[in-house]
């Protein structure tokens, strides 16, 4: 609405409203289908990325059947019968996708996401500011149960803002991307 070009990069399995028309969507199914489109968009133009959410932090690994002995064996079907009782599951955490978009987007205006749950406010602040410091981001907005009401935004340069809605949220990054 601003006169920006958008790419929204949305999961086929996404619930949200879907963008006005003049937004551009790019589905993905997974972290490394995402991290292909993100390949498949690098840049060292100045845009700007907003990494709203986190896809999903594990995969499915093997699956496991207890043996007698409690020893665990790897099974291996294309369907599994209820009949064989109990089965164990492996979650295998996926790649952290914010570390590489510097590499991808070396002159990019990026921004990450903490969406924190446990802990109170600082410990959520804190979390964002490593998130910057490993990702080498500019900045994280932070939220969640952990943070309370609204969001901060912390930024690589220092700045630590207090917002209390959405909208307020989207005028800031709108001001932070112009500054850009």
């Amino acid at each position: 609405m601003r006169g920006h070009e958008v790419t929204l990069l949305r999961s086929e399995s996404a619930t949200a409203h879907l963008p006005p028309p003049q937004v551009r969507v790019a589905s993905f199914r997974s972290t490394f289908d995402l991290a292909s489109r993100f390949l498949e968009y690098s840049s060292d133009e100045p845009i700007a990325i907003f990494h709203a959410a986190a896809v999903s932090d594990f995969t499915v690994g093997l699956v496991y059947q207890r043996e007698e002995g409690n020893r665990l064996r790897a099974v291996c079907s294309s369907k599994f019968s209820t009949r064989s009782g109990n089965l164990l599951v492996e979650l295998r955490p996926t790649p952290k996708l914010l570390p590489g978009l510097r590499e991808w987007f070396p002159s990019a205006l990026i921004y990450g996401w903490k969406f924190e749950v446990e802990g109170d406010r600082e410990a959520a602040i804190d979390a964002g500011l490593r998130q910057i410091q490993e990702g080498r981001l500019d900045g994280c907005v932070v939220n969640g149960p952990a943070h309370g009401d609204g969001f901060t935004l912390v930024e690589a340069i220092g700045r630590r803002e207090s917002i209390s809605s959405p909208g307020e949220l989207y005028s800031l990054l709108g001001r932070r991307l112009v500054a850009h």
